[in-house]
């Protein structure tokens, strides 16, 4: 089954996989587990537990492999802004360092 879903961290389309992602699945770029809060429909930095699930247990580290059975990988999950400025950060401070 075709999908658009991009891994939320580097953005590598995940469309090679197939849904449901199993919880030991990795981002053939990045290497990043997929089934992380950050990655999920559910994930919501604006709410209390970042979470819009109610049944869901909390999971404190949001980009950590869990086991929450409301895991519903998003298409959203990348964004392409906030990767930017952290490769902008990191060059920043590779230079910084040299």
């Amino acid at each position: 089954m075709l999908h658009q879903i991009a891994c939320y961290r580097c953005g590598f389309s995940l469309a090679a996989l197939s849904l449901p992602f199993s919880r030991q699945d990795e981002c053939p770029e990045c290497h990043n587990y997929l089934h992380v809060c950050k990655m999920c429909e559910y994930f919501d930095a604006r709410v209390p537990r970042q979470c819009r699930e109610d049944g869901a247990e909390e999971v404190r580290e949001k980009e950590r492999l869990n086991f929450c059975d409301w895991f519903k990988p998003s298409a959203r999950a990348f964004d392409a802004a906030g990767k930017s400025a952290e490769d902008e950060a990191r060059v920043a401070a590779e230079n910084l360092f040299k």
